[in-house]
């Protein structure tokens, strides 16, 4: 699929992506999903929705449901019910329980600002993964050059994983998490 010229995620900088854990479902008409995929798996269902720099994850069970965004967007974001919320720069980490629902979550950010060189590598390496793996994945252009949001998913028999990476070109911005969703 060739890339699509899309409007950049409001400000792509560093210092405002975040990780935002709901104990609840978001609507999707507050953001510009360009593409999604529905999980329906023994006793869960999962949904993830790719945006341009930014994604969307939504775990039920037994009329449960747990949403994760990570997001650049400093605006316009829901409040009601935000459980956790953290800025994604550097190293960071969540693990959350809802005993009461029977889930878990774990999540791990990390980021990254590469040089010319080396972002294009890593774009390369991982257009090829999304390709391989055939993760859900969209495509653009900013003013510096290819741009890429990818959602890989494992799903198994009590549990989902999931590894999400946002690549920037404008600033050279490589944003991967990894979150387990999990019934127990």
């Amino acid at each position: 699929m060739a890339p699509t010229r899309a409007a950049p995620p409001t400000s792509t900088s560093l210092q405002t992506y975040q990780s935002v854990l709901f104990s609840r479902g978001v609507h999707p008409e507050l953001f510009d999903i360009r593409d999604r995929r529905p999980i329906h798996h023994g006793q869960y269902r999962f949904e993830a929705w790719v945006l341009p720099g930014r994604h969307v994850l939504r775990f039920e069970h037994a009329g449960h449901c747990i949403t994760e965004l990570v997001t650049d967007q400093e605006r316009g974001l829901p409040d009601a019910g935000v459980v956790e919320s953290f800025l994604c720069a550097g190293e960071r980490e969540l693990e959350k329980r809802f005993e009461s629902a029977g889930i878990g979550f774990m999540t791990s950010a990390q980021t990254e600002q590469l040089g010319e060189n080396l972002y294009h590598a890593t774009f390369e390496e991982l257009d090829e993964l999304a390709r391989e793996t055939r993760a859900l994945t969209h495509r653009w252009t900013d003013e510096a050059g290819s741009c890429m949001s990818i959602i890989d998913t494992q799903r198994f028999a009590r549990e989902v994983h999931v590894q999400c990476y946002h690549l920037i070109a404008r600033e050279g911005l490589v944003l991967r998490t990894q979150s387990i969703f999990e019934h127990f």
